[in-house]
């Protein structure tokens, strides 16, 4: 039998962990995506948030705070409180931003810690069906002939959209006019329609209009063929040499996130994509998946951003 102190001082423990619990509990955590809604990064996100969710016992809530390029949502997850609560899912916008913009309200190194990679994806330069092109060659050979009087559209200044097809046109010697939208969809949306002559879009926002009459996929961006679009040739295949353009995809929290949260989102995100049913969902998307330790994310952090100079330097892209 326990005494009157000892049963009082075992209530009190119950009761400290059921608050502690219940607090827990109530957690929430948002994922801020700096693009509208149906971006690609919009898509991926709602692709695990309610998983990663159960694994952590707490809410995560998707939040679109789109605008130039996507540099006013990752503003505000910067400035955020740095407890783990604050997360963005970014891509190779991040990095390539920090090289493209004169002035940004943050560091895309510094003020950010990685948190999780999820995976990565290629890219397809596509043309609308009325412009009569095969093969890249040939949307080249007739972009040349009219001297900087055809344009693309992209998800927005600064985006990987405009960077990867920027990029491009510098490795081709190729003049186009950029038209920056509000997400890679309205991007594509206006080479359906016929009302811009090409696009770099990811794979996300491009595979369901593979066998469309009203647009044409050209070639892959990245070193080899996607298992996704196999029948499709990369760039350098169909005659751009050198060209390189593909984008990760992860989540990064506030520069001065506890290590013990940086980890514990890290092991719980590394369970579910160990889940066959979110496998499936990103194969979908056209994501390549991989397990990946937070150091190794930063590590490769790193690297992107020599990447991303490297991209912006010969794109000859500026944003003031």
């Amino acid at each position: 039998m326990m005494s009157p102190l000892m049963r009082a001082l075992a209530t009190a423990l119950a009761l400290a962990l059921c608050s502690a619990q219940a607090a827990y509990a109530q957690r929430v955590i948002h994922i801020v995506v700096p693009f509208g809604p149906g971006a690609v990064q919009d898509t991926v996100a709602r692709t695990f948030n309610a998983e990663l969710g159960q694994a952590l016992g707490a809410t995560v809530i998707v939040e679109n705070r789109a605008g130039a390029g996507g540099t006013i949502g990752t503003a505000q997850v910067a400035k955020a409180a740095p407890d783990g609560n604050t997360l963005v899912l970014a891509a190779a916008s991040h990095t390539l931003a920090g090289h493209l913009y004169a002035k940004l309200p943050y560091d895309p190194m510094r003020d950010f810690v990685g948190v999780t990679y999820l995976g990565n994806s290629g890219y397809v330069i596509a043309a609308p069906g009325n412009m009569g092109v095969n093969t890249l060659a040939d949307y080249v050979k007739a972009a040349k002939a009219r001297n900087g009087q055809l344009n693309y559209a992209s998800a927005g200044n600064g985006s990987a959209t405009h960077m990867g097809m920027a990029f491009f046109l510098a490795k081709a010697g190729v003049d186009m006019q950029h038209i920056p939208m509000k997400s890679t969809g309205d991007a594509v949306n206006e080479v359906l329609a016929g009302r811009v002559h090409g696009v770099t879009s990811s794979l996300i926002g491009i595979v369901p209009f593979r066998q469309d009459p009203r647009i044409r996929l050209l070639a892959y961006t990245g070193t080899q063929r996607s298992r996704f679009l196999p029948e499709l040739p990369t760039v350098a295949e169909a005659g751009v040499p050198g060209y390189k353009f593909d984008s990760w995809i992860g989540l990064l929290a506030p520069a001065g996130t506890p290590r013990t949260e940086v980890e514990k989102i890290n092991a719980a995100m590394q369970k579910v994509l160990a889940d066959p049913v979110v496998q499936e969902r990103f194969a979908r998307l056209g994501v390549e998946t991989a397990p990946m330790q937070a150091d190794e994310f930063q590590k490769l952090l790193r690297a992107d951003w020599d990447s991303a100079g490297a991209i912006v330097k010969a794109s000859g892209a500026r944003i003031e």
